[in-house]
């Protein structure tokens, strides 16, 4: 299936060129002006939309926030946009893309089609600006979020080579349950906490993080390593470089790591929020 968005501008496929070929990243410039534009926005929502929006939706709390609670809902506000745009992309992508659901093992390792590249050119140019933000404020964010935002970004930049493309588009589900996160984060902001609306999300959010991250997360890196090893044990024409195999499976198993790492808290903060004031004070006591 073909990229259905607009064709890349000459001018940027040949920009794109030398980078692409110092990084052997041979799809790279067919998607450069659909990652370029995602992170101009992903930053103009940040910095334009989410704070003019939010002081309308919010003009009680918004205001009252801190530089470093601003900038962590700013990220809340763009994450949202993201999330949602990049779940009905790829579902629609996976649903719509014939090629794809024909491919054999060797074609999920090295195969192509342009939708599916249009949805990792999405997915790359939000992950990039996840970087930019993270690294520019470090304070707030925190080493995990930073951890994760390399981890995405370099499994999403591979995938131009192309590298387990068809893989990169089954991970981007992880998105499915960011939206229910974010709710539950604002809802904590606007003094809602413990509320029925909470615990109604709270759920959807531990079933759509544990359903897409952990399980269907876990089954797709099984089925993706098992196709890589077969490359390696098959080389033929298209041999899988050893470090390419282990630089994605370490991105790969850490994003898997932090998932199940945050499942454990989230788990533990939405307890947390509905915990009787009684069984607290007991546990202070026993403590």
């Amino acid at each position: 299936m073909r990229d259905p968005f607009l064709r890349p501008p000459a001018l940027l496929v040949k920009a794109a060129q030398p980078l692409a070929q110092s990084l052997a990243l041979k799809t790279l410039p067919l998607h450069v002006h659909e990652i370029l534009p995602a992170f101009c926005i992903y930053e103009f929502i940040n910095r334009i939309v989410s704070p003019y929006v939010s002081a309308r939706l919010a003009p009680k709390t918004y205001p009252q926030l801190s530089r470093k609670t601003k900038n962590n809902w700013n990220v809340h506000f763009v994450s949202m946009v993201q999330s949602c745009f990049i779940n009905t992309l790829a579902l629609w992508v996976i649903y719509a893309d014939k090629e794809r659901m024909q491919m054999s093992w060797k074609e999920r390792v090295w195969g192509y089609t342009g939708a599916g590249g249009m949805v990792q050119g999405f997915a790359a140019g939000y992950f990039a600006w996840d970087l930019f933000a993270s690294v520019q404020n470090i304070d707030v964010h925190g080493p995990g979020a930073l951890a994760h935002a390399a981890s995405a970004l370099a499994v999403s930049m591979m995938g131009f080579r192309p590298f387990v493309n068809y893989y990169g588009l089954n991970l981007i589900l992880y998105e499915l349950s960011t939206p229910f996160l974010n709710i539950h984060w604002w809802l904590d902001k606007v003094g809602m906490t413990g509320s029925t609306l909470q615990l109604v999300n709270g759920i959807a959010l531990l079933t759509t993080f544990g359903c897409s991250r952990l399980i269907w997360g876990t089954y797709q890196n099984y089925r993706m390593y098992t196709d890589i090893w077969r490359a390696v044990q098959n080389p033929g024409e298209l041999p899988v470089p050893s470090w390419l195999a282990i630089a994605y499976l370490a991105s790969t198993t850490a994003l898997s790591g932090l998932n199940f790492y945050w499942f454990g808290k989230m788990v533990q903060a939405v307890a947390k929020r509905f915990e009787k004031p009684n069984a607290t004070q007991e546990k202070k006591k026993k403590n």
